[in-house]
């Protein structure tokens, strides 16, 4: 078995999926490839595709959820006829040449955008056998799922289920896993050993607050709101991730408040995590599922909306997090959730009672067991 992940840098998210699945697949000895899917169009393209997304995501946050709704609104642009359909598949042959002398027989896409390129190789070369996968990193079914004809689709909860044969995706080749996250996140170190580790005090309420790895939404407006309503015994860790600019500013604002901590890009979100009693975020999907996995209640703030309004809508209304109608209301909301051990205790138990497993693993295992299924000698009568 030789396994190859196609991804694309149009956000985190993908990308974080992607590596998770390969982390567990190495661990298990089994060769696993990551690369951009993009690349194969080429290196200038993937590049021009990447950056432009994030600064739309980043700076035009409404122009994004513009073209989300429009493609909702129009899933035949993801059609084989369609010209963003033939823009992805002016190289499929390459792609479909490197997967060919590599000798991967499982592909796994993280991005819809790289099961479209696959799925133009089927269509394309008959004698392409590799096993196909696609994972949503979203608790939604993507506008085009439907014209990406992968062997697996793994959603991210049953629940989810009718979204997608709704438009008209085989109920069989769906399989409910949830979203693939990094081995770490399965595991938690006690607060009190994980704020030690970060140079936090251990009788503090602690909040962590990112908007994503771009550091996008009204981050500042919240922070100034948060600081008037906070208590002493309160400490805000706000992460900018790649966002230098946002990082820069509150630095400024915020060097002589012993209660907030401005940090640049965290590699260790883990132990972040696990140092919180509560964590201010937009609803992206990757980012929720680790904090589930972890039981850290979570308040939304509404930065993007998009294919993330449906990631607020499942977890709000399981119980697994709150949010608030304006920012000034959600400052609030947040400061009073802070200290109120009973409300988090809540949101903890619904996610335990949503997240019981490790995901990871038991995709890993699908993908082991499809393989294995698939290159059975045959039985004779």
């Amino acid at each position: 078995m030789r396994v190859l992940v196609l991804s694309c840098n149009t956000g985190e998210g993908h990308n974080a999926c992607g590596k998770a699945i390969q982390e567990c697949f190495i661990k298990r000895g089994i060769p696993c490839d990551m690369d951009d899917a993009f690349r194969f169009l080429s290196k200038g393209v993937s590049k021009i595709i990447s950056g432009g997304f994030v600064r739309i995501y980043r700076h035009w946050p409404k122009l994004f959820c513009y073209g989300y709704d429009y493609t909702e609104r129009h899933p035949g642009m993801f059609g084989s006829h369609s010209g963003i359909y033939k823009i992805l598949n002016l190289r499929t042959d390459r792609l479909y040449h490197y997967i060919s002398n590599h000798g991967y027989d499982t592909i796994v896409c993280t991005h819809i955008f790289a099961a479209l390129m696959i799925n133009d190789i089927k269509r394309r070369h008959p004698s392409f056998h590799a096993h196909t996968s696609f994972f949503p990193t979203d608790y939604t079914c993507y506008p085009g799922t439907e014209h990406c004809d992968m062997d697996t689709l793994f959603i991210p909860a049953p629940d989810l289920a009718p979204d997608f044969t709704a438009r008209d995706i085989p109920a069989e080749k769906l399989v409910p896993t949830g979203i693939p996250i990094r081995l770490d996140f399965y595991q938690k170190m006690a607060r009190d050993e994980a704020r030690r580790k970060l140079n936090l005090p251990t009788d503090c309420r602690h909040l962590m607050v990112m908007c994503g790895s771009m550091g996008c939404g009204p981050i500042r407006k919240i922070a100034n709101l948060l600081r008037q309503d906070l208590s002493d015994n309160c400490i805000v860790s706000i992460i900018c991730g790649t966002n230098l600019r946002l990082y820069h500013k509150l630095t400024r604002i915020f060097n002589t408040d012993d209660r907030v901590r401005v940090h640049l890009y965290v590699k260790d979100i883990s132990t972040m995590m696990d140092s919180a009693d509560l964590y201010l975020t937009k609803p992206g999907g990757l980012s929720v599922t680790e904090a589930s996995h972890k039981r850290l209640p979570m308040v939304f703030v509404n930065a993007v909306e998009g294919c993330e309004a449906y990631n607020k809508q499942f977890f709000t209304q399981r119980g697994m997090a709150v949010t608030a109608d304006s920012l000034p209301e959600l400052s609030k909301l947040t400061v009073s959730l802070l200290c109120d051990a009973p409300a988090l205790e809540k949101m903890s138990a619904a996610q335990a009672q949503y997240f019981p497993n490790n995901t990871t693993e038991q995709v890993v295992q699908t993908l082991i067991d499809t393989d294995r299924t698939r290159k059975e000698p045959p039985l004779h009568e």
